[in-house]
């Protein structure tokens, strides 16, 4: 019996370093799980798109799709743009079998892989009692995405860190360069900012910049190919071929 191949559905970028990004952290989920195939698509700005991939996919032979949204939280892009393009391809190639994963967050792997990032930029756990932090996202105008940041911030807050905040880098204040300086009204001795992103782009450099103008003491990298990217996208793939497995047998 043969696995379904994993679809990881990115947004894409005009950012070359977006696409660079997500092509590391799905080469590294293939050397987390040799022999699985694992594919690459976005939604636009880059190629291949999913369409394509899913014609070709079709084409060779293939049966069944794990399709994975690229994606931390479930708004738009998630809930309308996937959906849309995965129903349409089903339209066109009805012998493809092709389910849409969950998002990825929230989830005790994105965390860890927030805190792998804060370390790499300096941060140490004895720091964490003098230092504020601002978990800073890309933004989003759906409820259920902003709540989830919001429950994220609360959680890292009982880590040990004296404050957290969230940021947005589009659609909602406050924006990075904002939540810095309010830790700093407040008397927080220092501030890490972790950008809550996976890959570079216009947003991602939104927060780079608020950052740095507020002058916060520590940046963090972009998720990436962090270890726990990985395994958290191989989860969710888990997840949902099990869910496939079952209904195909019931």
């Amino acid at each position: 019996m043969t696995h379904p191949t994993l679809l990881v559905i990115a947004h894409g970028s005009r950012d070359p370093r977006h696409a660079a990004t997500v092509h590391a952290l799905t080469e590294r989920v293939r050397a987390e799980r040799p022999g699985l195939r694992v594919e690459t698509a976005f939604l636009e700005f880059n190629a291949p798109s999913v369409p394509r991939v899913l014609e070709r996919l079709a084409a060779g032979g293939a049966d069944e799709v794990v399709a994975l949204p690229l994606l931390l939280t479930r708004a738009f892009h998630a809930k309308t743009d996937i959906p849309s393009v995965l129903r349409e391809a089903r339209a066109r190639l009805p012998r493809l079998h092709v389910r849409q994963a969950d998002v990825l967050g929230p989830s005790p792997l994105l965390n860890a892989a927030l805190g792998r990032r804060l370390r790499e930029a300096g941060v140490r756990p004895g720091d964490l009692p003098r230092t504020g932090l601002v978990l800073a996202s890309a933004g989003s105008s759906d409820p259920e995405a902003i709540a989830v940041i919001a429950e994220i911030a609360r959680e890292l807050r009982h880590t040990g860190w004296c404050a957290v905040r969230p940021a947005f880098a589009s659609a909602l204040l406050p924006r990075t360069e904002d939540a810095v300086r309010a830790l700093r009204a407040e008397g927080v001795d220092r501030v890490a900012v972790a950008p809550y992103v996976i890959a570079p782009g216009r947003l991602p450099d939104r927060i780079v910049a608020g950052a740095e103008a507020a002058g916060a003491d520590v940046l963090a990298d972009v998720l990436g190919p962090a270890p726990e990217m990985a395994r958290l996208l191989l989860d969710r793939y888990d997840e949902t071929r099990v869910t496939v497995g079952a209904s195909l047998s019931a």
